[in-house]
């Protein structure tokens, strides 16, 4: 009722017109007064679905963002396995095949040495046959003397 009274004291002081309580001009302040609380809840209604709608999309790219990011850490993650098992191939591979290098060089050098043993054994037995056969001759060359 208050404002209905600052109302009336506003129309009489602005247009200089004395309007009374139950006059039907009222009718569309009370009406019009209505109309604006309706719509101020219409409002709010609207206002607090678009919240919910709004922090619910936002919840949804939150969770398209993380699914997204863990995919691209994932397939980095694969990738930089796979680069890693690789490289560790190669290196493995590599090792491998030094190893075997100089197994194959020492290998060559126990043959070399093997060979130069062999000449150096077969020289002496040939000299033990030398001497054996000097030996038999002097022996012989003594007796029949």
């Amino acid at each position: 009722m208050a404002d209905t009274d600052a109302l009336i004291k506003e129309i009489a002081v602005k247009h200089g017109i004395a309007l009374g309580k139950d006059d039907p001009i009222l009718i569309l302040q009370t009406i019009n007064a209505k109309l604006l609380e309706d719509g101020l809840e219409a409002q709010k209604a609207a206002m607090s679905s678009l919240k919910e709608d709004l922090e619910e999309i936002a919840q949804r790219w939150g969770h398209d963002a993380k699914d997204k990011a863990e995919r691209i850490l994932t397939a980095g993650l694969s990738a930089n396995k796979n680069a890693m098992q690789e490289a560790m191939n190669q290196g493995a591979k590599r090792a491998g095949e030094a190893v075997k290098a100089e197994i194959e060089a020492g290998i060559t050098r126990l043959e070399m040495a093997s060979q130069v043993s062999t000449r150096t054994a077969t020289i002496n037995m040939a000299a033990s046959l030398i001497a054996l056969a000097a030996a038999g001759l002097v022996a012989i060359l003594v007796l029949f003397r």
